[in-house]
């Protein structure tokens, strides 16, 4: 078997937004003083796939030491969006991300699954005008894990044809757990077993060789 489809991640893996929403993530949380956003940033930092409503459900648990409210969940949520918005319109490609894109939609079906609300990502990638080089976009919920099964599972092929693309801990638990081939974009990954690189400039090769034939690390 050989690579089939190719799914990607959005913030950090297609836009550099990453830092976008970790600085809405801040604004947030400042009345509650800088330990408690930087505990927060570095939840977020180390779950870069997870929904931000689970975000403020840890933070509420974790570090108020209180269950959110569904009130409390949504008036963050409208916030949020309104603090990051303009910024992930605005960010730049990742480098790599758009050529990429632009050559592989032709070669192999490409999809998104996003840790990113589905309303809102299909926003951003209509602002973009993005839509049209993917055959799906997906946004939470549900998570990234049932995200990226429920790709493989409807368009009919086999795990093992399918490479996830992504930039942190979450996109590649994803993958093994559904059973992926994985490409991680940043230095988290320089010491895995898996294939990396700083950016998108290398990923075409890298799919190039799996397309001769399945490649696992």
């Amino acid at each position: 078997m050989s690579l089939e489809l190719i799914v990607l991640d959005c913030d950090g893996v297609i836009l550099e937004s990453v830092e976008v929403k970790t600085q809405a993530f801040a604004r947030l949380f400042k009345a509650h003083g800088p330990e408690s956003v930087q505990w927060f940033v570095e939840f977020h930092q180390a779950h870069g796939g997870v929904s931000r409503f689970e975000k403020f459900a840890w933070y509420y648990r974790e570090v108020l030491g209180r269950e959110i409210t569904v009130e409390e969940s949504h008036e963050l949520g409208e916030r949020f969006t309104r603090y990051c918005l303009e910024g992930v319109l605005a960010a730049p490609f990742v480098p790599g991300a758009r050529e990429f894109i632009q050559t592989y939609h032709q070669v192999l079906p490409l999809c998104v699954a996003s840790g990113t609300p589905h309303e809102e990502l299909t926003e951003i990638f209509r602002a973009r005008d993005l839509h049209g080089y993917f055959r799906t976009v997906r946004g939470t919920p549900p998570g990234k894990t049932e995200l990226l099964a429920g790709i493989v599972r409807d368009f009919g092929v086999e795990p093992g044809t399918v490479l996830m693309v992504g930039d942190s801990s979450t996109d590649l638990q994803a993958a093994q757990a559904v059973g992926t081939l994985f490409y991680g974009r940043g230095r988290e990954f320089a010491d895995s077993a898996w294939p990396w690189g700083l950016d998108l400039t290398g990923l075409g090769a890298h799919v190039d060789l799996l397309r001769q034939g399945p490649m696992r690390p």
